[in-house]
């Protein structure tokens, strides 16, 4: 059974960030780090060209449910903020990652912009060292100039690898740091880009990519046909934004049909289906690290809930006090964080 251990809500000093910039409509300009000892959460957000640290306090766990078992913030402190000073981009920043460095002290942030444009760099998990190692890797294609949605995914076995996507040239391309290994061409504009959630070294070659209303699947250890090896068509003229997966192989996928659909991996038909799940359009999932039969789904305007895929039921929900413009959540634990345009982090503790 999963339920919320609390839900806090921050503001961000206007000093530090007063006007951010637009972004494009999924929710990847978010992520998120706790400490060690639960009493707070490291919020990275993008705005422009600059990524920000929002240090939020996690102390006390209270939780205050409204009608629908809708929750209710409670104001928290921001014990720290700053400008994260590593990130050297010309163009808006799309998307930001973090995953867990060689060493317990160090914390590897990868970000790209909307001209492709990739810069990893090693931080001290307490936010006072900046001489770590930091590298950059220019777009593949210099020459188009367009910027547009760019995602990105580290593996969580080899921090090194790295996968970006870049929507304007239709391509996926795959790097060992700063070396090119491969370039996966996409039929459509790619929106959504996730890599198989598994410890397993073999299973985190499978890359999934949402272009367009097709789910592509791709396998980084083959040549045939391109390295794709399925393609899933979904309702004609929907759009897919958020595709996350499961570390039993299920790979969830949602977009302008306000729809999450559950694949299964082995036979590549639907297992599920919550239609109409959300009112706007989803523009992200994630599945939970508590119990995987539930789902976090985020819709576009200020909406969140959890629910039970397969019984296609809410089990609780909240909302922003204005749309998002950015949602994550951590990759080992259930801890959701949103920033909404008005300024607020909201941090949602699950347990």
């Amino acid at each position: 059974m999963v339920e919320a251990k609390s839900l806090r809500k921050a503001l961000i000093p206007p000093s530090l960030l007063p006007n951010p910039s637009p972004g494009s409509l999924q929710s990847t300009r978010l992520a998120l780090r706790t400490a060690n000892d639960g009493t707070s959460c490291s919020v990275y957000i993008s705005s422009g060209c600059l990524v920000y640290k929002i240090e939020v306090s996690m102390e006390e766990s209270m939780v205050t449910k409204g009608k629908e078992s809708l929750l209710i913030p409670l104001q928290a402190q921001v014990v720290s903020s700053a400008v994260v000073d590593r990130c050297p981009h010309r163009s808006e920043i799309q998307s930001v990652v973090l995953t867990e460095g060689d060493r317990d002290d160090c914390l590897i942030m990868a970000t790209v912009d909307s001209h492709g444009h990739l810069i990893v760099s090693q931080l001290d998990v307490i936010g006072t060292d900046v001489d770590r190692l930091s590298y950059s890797v220019p777009p593949r294609e210099c020459g188009i100039g367009e910027g547009s949605w760019a995602g990105v995914c580290l593996s969580p076995v080899r921090w090194s690898t790295a996968i970006v996507a870049h929507g304007f040239s239709k391509s996926v391309d795959v790097y060992d740091q700063d070396i090119h290994l491969r370039s996966l061409h996409t039929l459509w504009y790619p929106a959504a880009l996730s890599l198989q959630s598994s410890l397993s070294a073999d299973e985190n070659s499978i890359v999934a990519v949402g272009e367009g209303s097709q789910l592509s699947i791709w396998d980084l250890r083959t040549n045939h046909n391109g390295g794709c090896i399925q393609r899933v068509c979904g309702a004609i003229g929907e759009l897919i934004y958020a595709v996350c997966s499961s570390p039993s192989g299920a790979i969830a996928v949602g977009g302008s049909d306000r729809t999450v659909t559950i694949f299964d991996p082995r036979r590549w038909s639907a297992l599920s289906r919550w239609v109409n799940c959300s009112k706007y359009e989803i523009t992200s999932l994630s599945f939970s690290s508590i119990d995987p039969a539930y789902i976090y789904v985020q819709g576009v305007d200020y909406e969140v809930f959890c629910g039970l895929w397969k019984e296609s039921s809410k089990t609780f929900s909240f909302r922003g006090d204005s749309n998002w413009l950015g949602f994550g959540k951590c990759a080992d634990k259930d801890v959701l964080a949103g920033w909404s345009e008005s300024g607020s982090i909201f941090v949602a503790d699950v347990k």
